[in-house]
């Protein structure tokens, strides 16, 4: 009896340690290595590029485009004569301003000679009437005829006023024809032919456009939500989809007041320049825009995940504090207070707190979960 109630109390002993102790947990630390490298906080857009200074060049006057001079693609020099427009017309009225100006001006040496006829018959009959030869009826008439010719030259002279007004006018439609750059830069694009009609009458017909390509201008759109991190004369940077590794730089220079609309989306054209040395960057170019925040070089770095507890009023660009976990290689955790600096989505600069090298904690896992990318004890890549 005795033994019996031995035998069961060992098997109810072995059964409660098979399956009613509560199971021991495997529990192990995701972590990643405290290292030196560069880091920024940046806003992203997309953008284009187009010229900073470019001007389109049209024609004044009416008529057929007879001759162009250049095509698209040509570098032209301001003054370089660029089109002509046909001449005829503008000529033709030109010649005529200067035939009926010629007739005026023979008019009015008629009307001058007529004058001064009349001033003197009209002195010589005021003589008369001091000496009392003649009549107050003749003298009137000499005084009247003088009159006569003096408003007769006037109004010669206002007629050749008028006639040299409409000739300089003509002469300078005439002088239109002539179509010549008003900057230095490049023919980026022709919107006439040779051969064709333009009427300027409506409006400004368009014949080339001219671009000075030394200097683009990167228009970026940034959403409302991001717009407000941006600052005038903060650093900006672009890379475009043929030479993603190479990043062109320059400084914000206006935020347009007006914003677009796309799908409901509002977006703010944010503009800044850059030299284009070589010419590489062309009209409407894609580009991947970013506008630097904060910055840092060869500080150390580690995963935002790391931290933990960051103090209120933290920014991208200004230290605070947070904790973080750190593996020692003995397996102790420590929780360290660290000054944190730039922060970005993914990684974080430490200004003192850690030493390169150490192991941060960034997460656990148990055995056998597969849950999260990095393994345990070893860094994940950022």
């Amino acid at each position: 009896m005795l033994l019996a109630l031995v035998v069961l109390v060992l098997a109810v002993a072995g059964a409660w340690y098979r399956w009613g102790r509560p199971a021991a947990t495997d529990q192990q630390y995701l972590t990643a290595t405290a290292e030196r490298g560069d880091i920024e906080d940046a806003t992203t857009a997309l953008g284009t590029l187009q010229p900073l200074s470019y001007v389109d060049v049209g024609t004044q006057v009416s008529g057929q485009l007879k001759t162009l001079h250049v095509a698209i693609g040509d570098r032209v020099k301001a003054g370089d004569l660029l089109a002509e427009i046909d001449p005829t017309v503008y000529q033709s009225r030109v010649e005529a301003d200067r035939a009926q100006l010629a007739n005026l001006e023979a008019q009015q040496a008629e009307k001058q000679a007529q004058l001064l006829l009349a001033g003197q018959q009209a002195e010589r009959q005021r003589n008369l009437k001091a000496a009392r030869a003649t009549s107050d009826d003749a003298l009137q008439v000499a005084e009247a005829t003088l009159a006569s010719a003096k408003a007769q030259l006037d109004a010669i002279g206002a007629q050749i006023r008028q006639t040299q007004s409409t000739l300089r006018g003509d002469e300078a439609n005439l002088g239109y024809t002539k179509i010549y750059a008003p900057i230095d830069g490049t023919v980026v694009s022709q919107s006439a032919r040779q051969g064709q009609t333009l009427n300027a009458n409506q409006s400004a017909p368009i014949i080339v456009q001219i671009a000075d390509l030394s200097t683009m201008t990167i228009k970026a759109q940034v959403s409302e939500a991001d717009v407000s991190r941006l600052r005038l004369g903060m650093t900006a940077y672009f890379t475009t989809l043929g030479t993603p590794q190479k990043r062109w730089y320059g400084a914000l220079r206006q935020i347009l007041p007006t914003p677009e609309v796309v799908n409901n989306v509002v977006l703010y054209d944010s503009l800044f320049d850059v030299p284009n040395e070589g010419g590489v960057l062309m009209t409407q170019m894609t580009a991947q825009v970013f506008f630097v925040s904060a910055a840092a070089q060869d500080t150390l770095l580690v995963p935002v995940g790391a931290l933990s507890a960051v103090a209120a009023g933290t920014s991208s660009a200004a230290p605070g504090r947070a904790t973080v976990r750190v593996l020692r290689p003995s397996g102790a955790i420590d929780t360290r207070t660290v000054a944190v600096g730039v922060t970005n989505r993914v990684q974080a600069e430490i200004l003192s707190g850690l030493e390169p090298g150490e192991q941060v904690i960034t997460g656990t896992t148990t055995a056998g979960s597969s849950s999260g990318t990095a393994r345990p004890g070893r860094s994940p890549r950022l």
